[in-house]
């Protein structure tokens, strides 16, 4: 099972919406192409969270890839290095609740979101 359909899954089975369930595994496939993409390898862990405000689902996105110079550009629509729409990082961060990115040249990036069940 890829990392979208799980995430999708696990989405479900804490009583996310259709929609919303899209949603994660939407900004879980992006955040896997922009891995291949970048990187070449690294890892994608999902898991469910949550608190006194409901369930979650919580991701984690890592790679050792050459980094991101600019995080702040990165997350502008339209910014791509390699040609694409440039959509990909700013669709996530608008598809999610919470959204989080650090990078260091060199030594790769890792993104992490949470989605709560609305």
């Amino acid at each position: 099972m890829s990392a979208r359909q799980k995430g999708r899954t696990l989405a479900l089975s804490l009583g996310f919406s259709e929609i919303d369930s899209t949603l994660v595994a939407t900004a879980i496939s992006e955040l896997a192409r922009n891995i291949v993409t970048y990187a070449k390898k690294g890892e994608i862990r999902i898991q469910a969270n949550g608190n006194s405000r409901g369930p979650c689902i919580e991701v984690i996105a890592r790679d050792r890839g050459a980094g991101i110079s600019n995080i702040k550009l990165a997350l502008q629509d339209g910014f791509s290095t390699s040609g694409s729409l440039g959509l990909g990082l700013p669709g996530v961060k608008r598809l999610v609740d919470e959204f989080e990115i650090v990078s260091n040249l060199g030594k790769g990036t890792v993104v992490k979101f949470k989605k709560w069940k609305t």
